[in-house]
């Protein structure tokens, strides 16, 4: 009987080295190990690396912003990805920006989400009592106050 347990530890492992399995994490020791995605939304190899997982990450953010809900203690490059289409509604005006603002401040709930842009933890902490609709005013309020917040080119990008 040992050798079925043994065999499928195996296979398991072949499936994850070759990239048949999927992930929903980055691997233990990343910067970003907290990080977790629903693998139901995304489809990311096993054999990927952590900055191809990334970026696979934030074109999908891109593509479809609401899709930011299903990750959790996302990176700052996916936040950014996100309030890059927050400004890109707010300065265009083609659709409200709350629901997305919405889902930064609920991923923000978390302690282990780490901080996108200097004084945005603050700035959803210190709207944390007040009505949903408040506290996403407040945030565009925040964010609209920071010049060229979101035309930062990132290396790699």
């Amino acid at each position: 009987m040992p050798l079925i347990p043994a065999l499928l530890d195996a296979l398991a492992y072949l499936s994850r080295v070759c990239g048949f399995d999927t992930v929903d994490s980055f691997p233990a020791g990343h910067p970003y190990a907290r990080t977790h995605w629903n693998r139901a939304y995304f489809d990311i190899a096993s054999d990927m690396k952590p900055e191809q997982i990334e970026r696979t990450l934030c074109a999908a953010i891109d593509n479809t912003p609401a899709i930011f809900a299903h990750i959790a203690n996302p990176t700052p490059r996916m936040q950014r990805a996100l309030l890059a289409v927050i400004d890109t509604r707010m300065r265009r005006s083609c659709g409200a920006p709350g629901d997305l603002v919405a889902l930064l401040i609920n991923a923000y709930r978390s302690p282990y989400t780490p901080e996108a842009i200097p004084g945005l933890r603050q700035a959803i902490e210190q709207g944390a009592s007040d009505t949903p609709q408040e506290q996403v005013r407040s945030v565009l309020a925040f964010l609209g106050a920071m010049p060229s917040a979101f035309d930062v080119i990132e290396a790699g990008a």
